[in-house]
């Protein structure tokens, strides 16, 4: 099963110092059939302005995943972390039994970023925080392996069976992405354009995959996420 999501039909939010695009229900967006796809709570496409950003608020019982696309993300924590990352890193966060972060854009250029939240598999883990730079040509058509649960192999492991995977597939080129039975994926078109199968999906669009193979071609240059977890 494949299920085309718009960017046009997605939550959006104006604060003036950010702009985004909510996938799920979030702030001031509510869907009651929007709540989640698996354990999957949050997607946030998320711009932010030079100079702004997030200050310190509190987190518990979440496992948090910021992908950057364009500019530079600080973060610092109650955990005496602080750090900056910029296009393709990825940053995580076990909020477990409770956690105050900060997230701010202090470059000059608006900060792009997706800010994902997972439903741990149990609560009260200690709290946790990592980040990894991936290098940009680990993606260039092919699958880059970014994050998993705890018994899987990518570099970045949380507390849920889920696997996280980018890609920068070229224009014209294809790839497949298989989904097993009893899985599923959601899959975001981050920048470019790219037909799933039948189903073409443009910048910012997103689609859930359940039980079904997929062939990817590019029709332009175009960046992907992808989700794969439990049905």
């Amino acid at each position: 099963m494949l299920r085309k999501i718009e960017s046009k039909s997605m939550g959006s939010s104006n604060m003036g110092w950010l702009k985004s695009k909510f996938h799920f229900s979030f702030a001031e967006y509510y869907n009651p059939d929007n709540i989640n796809f698996g354990v999957l709570r949050v997607i946030n496409d998320d711009l932010i302005e030079p100079s702004t950003g997030f200050d310190m608020h509190p987190h518990r019982d979440m496992e948090i995943i910021s992908y950057v696309i364009d500019g530079e993300l600080t973060h610092q924590d109650s955990m005496k972390n602080k750090n900056t990352i910029s296009r393709g890193h990825v940053q995580y966060m076990s909020a477990g039994t409770g956690v105050y972060h900060s997230e701010h854009n202090f470059s000059q250029n608006t900060l792009r970023l997706l800010q994902i939240w997972i439903f741990p598999d149990k609560q009260g883990y200690s709290p946790n925080y990592g980040d990894y730079r991936f290098e940009w040509k680990e993606r260039k058509n092919d699958w880059l392996h970014m994050v998993s649960g705890k018994k899987a192999s990518a570099p970045i492991k949380i507390n849920q069976d889920i696997n996280i995977y980018s890609i920068e597939l070229e224009k014209n080129r294809q790839i497949d992405f298989p989904v097993k039975r009893g899985r599923q994926v959601y899959l975001v078109q981050i920048e470019g354009r790219s037909k799933i199968n039948n189903i073409e999906l443009a910048d910012r669009d997103a689609m859930e995959i359940i039980e079904e193979d997929v062939l990817i071609t590019s029709k332009e240059t175009s960046h992907i996420l992808v989700l794969e977890m439990n049905k």
